[in-house]
């Protein structure tokens, strides 16, 4: 496992989204523990989940505790990971999304994710989407009022274009450390924000990374491969005898130093594969066949 930075803490260089494991179509809760306890023993150090992360009907903060679960039932060591969680979202009934960025329920929604995680303080807590109806500046206040308090020891940002970020790094100064926004072979439109993470520093953690190459398989067959756009993917999968999937990550860690994708899985081979993206160096001329420069 090759090593990134998200602020002062070095991490390995995929994450495990851990969405899927505690929404719709989730996996039993023994499958979704061994998917965790296989990623901490394939290096991944960081575990991103979020409040709303629970299906519909359900309660908030499923997702953190089962994160929470599956820290305290691995064999090994856990110390080094840093665990990644998100407020200012909510669900409905009827599987929809809701926004609130309003300081008080961001307090109170920190304050309930730090009881469910444990420990002293949440690694890292994420703004999970600006509300249009609140000012973002009023939402950034009412997280470098957790970091005051010790609430929440590091800050990220997503879904959020340039001049958030910089509002939120004039705001919450060296302890903003993170921005996730939706990245992948299909999905460019955060190229501008990848870059501006790169001068200040920020890591740049992309969700939905696999965009474009399909989950389907780990074996290169795809529908997405008779697409030019992202054949690519499959032929220097082919030639490297890995999958596609693979290569993928592989390309996002290529983009820039701070780019720490965070793939999400729902069984232990799947994220396996992507951890092993890590250790896949691809060279110019691969970087050429994908197309997607």
């Amino acid at each position: 496992m090759r090593y990134r930075m998200i602020g002062d803490l070095r991490v390995g260089a995929i994450g495990l989204g851990a969405m899927p494991l505690s929404i719709e179509g989730r996996p039993d809760e023994a499958r979704a523990l061994a998917t965790v306890h296989a990623a901490l023993d394939a290096g991944v150090t960081l575990l991103d989940t979020a409040d709303s992360y629970h299906p519909p009907g359900g309660e908030p903060g499923e997702g953190e505790l089962l994160v929470a679960r599956a820290l305290a039932s691995y064999g090994g060591r856990t110390d080094g990971v840093l665990v990644a969680t998100k407020g200012g979202r909510g669900r409905t009934a009827d599987g929809g999304w809701t926004v609130d960025g309003r300081p008080p329920h961001l307090r109170r929604a920190a304050e309930a994710s730090a009881r469910r995680l444990g420990g002293e303080a949440i690694g890292l807590y994420q703004l999970h989407k600006p509300d249009p109806e609140v000012p973002y500046a009023e939402s950034l206040g009412a997280l470098r009022e957790l970091l005051d308090a010790g609430t929440v020891r590091l800050a990220g940002i997503s879904n959020v274009d340039v001049a958030q970020i910089r509002l939120a790094r004039e705001i919450l100064g060296d302890r903003l450390v993170s921005v996730q926004n939706r990245y992948s072979p299909a999905v460019r439109s955060s190229d501008a924000e990848l870059r501006l993470c790169a001068e200040l520093g920020l890591a740049f953690l992309p969700w939905s990374p696999l965009g474009g190459i399909s989950r389907s398989s780990l074996d290169g067959a795809s529908a997405v491969e008779e697409d030019p756009e992202f054949g690519g993917f499959h032929r220097v999968a082919r030639a490297r005898g890995v999958s596609p999937q693979r290569v993928a990550l592989a390309w996002l860690l290529s983009r820039s130093e701070t780019v720490l994708p965070i793939p999400g899985a729902s069984r232990p081979e799947t994220v396996r594969d992507s951890a092993a993206a890590a250790e896949l160096v691809l060279d110019t001329r691969e970087l050429a066949e994908l197309g997607v420069q």
